[in-house]
């Protein structure tokens, strides 16, 4: 027999039962669908494979045959990792699913910032007629900071533009051939003194947990711009805050925050020179059967242990 399977309950039921339907389509598995967090506490009992955004130390406990745990999101700081590897459960993320929107999304940013849309989305709310002058993205620098999935589609559709594209990834060797240069983490902060735009793409960790604070905005050109589509942990709000107030650096596209929904009181909302966006930069109508594709390829090595974006 199949594993029983079964996909928590989210706010957006009808979006879990179109994945169910994907993933009936590709494998033997019949996944139940909890339509509240009630029947995700009574259900996940005797599941042997869970899908959700997310897993709460009530859920776990109850999870009492609990072997595989697919993440419906790239990120995955939120889970308790320690008590997962404890158990011997396997967590296993979304990357790459997002890979395509997430880059055509920052794409959109860059050339926003260099034909300075927000400037005739201004004057067209106003009905101002009053011409200006632009600049182009070929032949900027994008500094793409973690070249995982998404950041490495990233530099693929900035090189085809002609763009030269740095980044930092752990194991540089590894790096995609769209990325000129490419270093270390610890080698950020010489990156970040030549780079027109900055790009974080890398996951929220210990380690990059408030790595774009002041220091980093002093390495940055006046004239770079920054762009966050990963998690909003990995910049110093406040700090940010105070470069754009300041001119430190020329603006900010941001799809990610410190606290989500972004509060209505913060100064961001008021700032000319930054491009605000609700934490979409992943949708795409093709998002569930990417998500679906990418679940099934794991299920078919499960028997053997080998599940793709494996986490612990």
């Amino acid at each position: 027999m199949p594993p029983r399977t079964l996909i928590l309950s989210h706010s957006r039921e009808s979006a879990m039962r179109t994945l169910a339907d994907e993933i009936r389509e590709r494998t033997d598995l019949d996944p139940e669908v909890a339509r509240t967090p009630k029947e995700s506490r009574e259900m996940v009992p005797g599941a042997e494979i869970v899908l959700g955004y997310d897993l709460s130390e009530e859920l776990l406990e109850r999870a009492d045959s609990l072997a595989w745990m697919q993440a419906l999101s790239a990120g995955v700081d939120h889970y308790d990792l320690a008590a997962l590897e404890t158990r011997d459960i396997a967590l296993t993320n979304a990357s790459g699913v997002h890979a395509e929107p997430i880059a055509e999304q920052v794409l959109g940013y860059l050339l926003a910032f260099e034909r300075r849309f927000p400037r005739a989305f201004d004057q067209q709310e106003r009905g101002v007629w009053e011409g200006f002058s632009a600049g182009e993205l070929k032949g900027k620098e994008v500094c793409v900071v973690g070249l995982g999935e998404i950041g490495s589609r990233v530099a693929e559709l900035c090189s085809a533009l002609g763009c030269r594209v740095t980044g930092t990834k752990r194991h540089p060797d590894s790096a995609p051939d769209a990325a000129d240069d490419v270093r270390p983490p610890a080698e950020l902060q010489r990156l970040l003194a030549d780079a027109d735009h900055v790009v974080i793409a890398c996951p929220l960790t210990e380690e990059t947990r408030g790595l774009f604070d002041g220091d980093a905005f002093t390495a940055m050109r006046s004239s770079a711009t920054l762009t966050n589509i990963a998690r909003g942990g990995i910049v110093e709000q406040d700090e940010l805050v105070h470069a754009l107030q300041e001119r430190d650096i020329r603006g900010a596209a941001l799809d990610v925050f410190e606290e989500e929904p972004l509060p209505e009181e913060s100064p961001l909302w008021d700032l000319s020179n930054t491009i605000l966006t609700p934490h979409m930069a992943g949708s795409t109508p093709e998002y569930w059967s990417r998500l679906a594709e990418l679940f099934a390829e794991s299920y078919r090595n499960y028997p053997d242990g080998e599940l793709r974006n494996r986490i612990v």
